[in-house]
Formats: structure tokens, C-alpha cells, sequence
């Protein structure tokens, strides 16, 4: 395995969630989930409280929410919701 980056790992439901979404908002989400790979702290980035390794980043209305695994080097995404449905779990 490389140093470089880390691999990004959708949860089954979050991918459904990101699919759920106009075209123009998947491309921009998924955008910043790619940015995670090479950053998985970007500036902005949120650490959820109550939370050990939570943490949220903000896309317009949207918030993707994912773990980060330093030691296997993955990002992994729990949640891509509107910011007012996040954080019922």
C-alpha cells in the first residue's frame, strides 16, 4: 500500500443517499469526498462532538459525514444528507 492518500469507502446507505441527489449536487459532493483522499482534515472540517472519529464537512445545505481510519489509511463516509436530516443518525 502506498503512503499517499486514502482510500474513500461509502457505507451502503450513504451511497444511496449521494445517488439520491440531483446531478449537479452529486458532482459537487462528490467532488469534495475525492478531496478527502488526499485530506481527510480539510480546512473547515468539523470533529463531532460525542464522538471519538466523526467528523463532518459541509457542501452548501449538505453535510457528509465520515470516520477516518489513520492507521489503514480510510475514509470512510457514514452519511451525505441535507443539513436539517444529518444529525437524526
Amino acid at each position: 500500500m502506498s503512503n499517499e492518500g486514502y482510500a474513500v469507502r461509502f457505507k451502503k446507505s450513504a451511497a444511496k443517499e449521494l445517488r439520491g441527489l440531483d446531478l449537479d449536487l452529486q458532482l459537487r459532493i462528490s467532488e469534495a469526498i475525492d478531496c478527502l483522499s488526499l485530506e481527510p482534515r480539510p480546512e473547515g472540517v468539523v470533529k463531532l462532538k460525542g464522538s471519538d472519529n466523526f467528523y463532518r464537512i459541509r457542501i452548501g445545505d449538505y453535510r457528509v459525514v465520515y470516520t477516518i481510519n489513520d492507521e489503514d489509511r480510510i475514509v470512510r463516509i457514514m452519511h451525505v444528507r441535507h443539513r436539517r436530516d444529518v444529525y437524526g443518525g
